[in-house]
């Protein structure tokens, strides 16, 4: 049985408990294991693949809760997952040394994409810097799509703003969606907005929407994705799937897995939507 979630929705924002994340009930199976994810990662169709091939292997059941990275950390913060898979690396340092987690393995990386309407009104177009683009956009408030939920794409899209040093909120071009990235992408095609999104996602959803790339390839738009099952020592009162968790990290950076991981995207769009990175150190993947 798979069970999926999905609730309204690297930088330096703190962990915190978004007020929309939902847990998936505990069945108190062994074979049961509760993944809480990145809306990327479901958005992009990986899961898709990669759950069933892990169910497989190990018989387990895994019920899937796809957030914004935010929620899915204070979900296995409350011991209400058993492993998480996320993409802020500052706010995942910070939850693993709260004890939240017994390891942090590096699974994969894509990257960040500044995408808008083709008439590009802030001139952005091929501009090499994210943060020179931000600064453009809000000097000729253009309007942006935020997804406003603590989030790895919202905490680097914070991140990028404060080096641009621009404070957008309460900004009359700047929209909060509180939502997932496949839907916030859909939000800013409707409001011919600029928004940041993860390439996998953006190229997923390429046939529903018109939001051409206007900037990528800059360093800063790096997007690394960990695995961290949850420390069950630190919740004594709740029964972790430990065994569960670790047997889910170690799928997440077996050889075969990564092999599946390097050749997601390829027979659709023509090119990987991420790029394989177990046994690197996060030096070697650009941290």
């Amino acid at each position: 049985m798979l069970l999926l979630l999905t609730a309204c929705g690297p930088g330096q924002a703190p962990v915190a408990a978004p007020s929309l994340s939902s847990a998936a009930p505990r069945s108190g199976n062994d074979k049961d294991l509760i993944l809480a994810t990145t809306t990327s990662t479901q958005d992009s169709g990986l899961l898709d693949v990669l759950i069933p091939l892990f169910e497989q292997q190990t018989g387990y059941s895994v019920k899937t809760v796809a957030v914004g990275t935010g929620a899915a950390l204070a979900l296995g913060g409350r011991g209400e997952a058993d492993v998480v898979l996320v993409h802020a690396p500052a706010s995942e340092v910070q939850w693993m040394q709260q004890g939240n987690g017994t390891e942090r393995l590096l699974v994969m990386h894509n990257d960040f994409v500044v995408v808008g309407t083709e008439s590009d009104p802030a001139h952005i177009k091929a501009d090499g810097s994210a943060v020179d683009a931000m600064k453009k956009i809000a000097a000729e408030n253009a309007s942006f799509v935020s997804r406003g939920d603590n989030s790895g794409t919202q905490q680097l899209e914070l991140a990028l703003w404060q080096k641009a040093s621009v404070d957008p909120k309460g900004q009359s071009w700047y929209i909060e969606s509180g939502t997932g990235m496949g839907q916030t992408l859909i939000i800013a095609d409707q409001k011919k907005a600029y928004t940041i999104t993860d390439r996998a996602t953006w190229l997923a959803y390429t046939d529903k929407i018109q939001l051409p790339i206007m900037v990528e390839r800059d360093p800063v738009l790096l997007n690394i994705y960990h695995v961290m099952p949850v420390n069950a020592a630190r919740f004594p009162n709740v029964k972790i799937n430990a065994a569960g968790g670790k047997a889910f990290a170690e799928f997440m950076v077996a050889e075969g897995t990564q092999r599946v991981i390097g050749d997601f995207g390829k027979d659709n769009y023509g090119q990987a939507l991420f790029v394989p990175d177990a046994g690197k150190s996060d030096s070697d993947a650009g941290l």
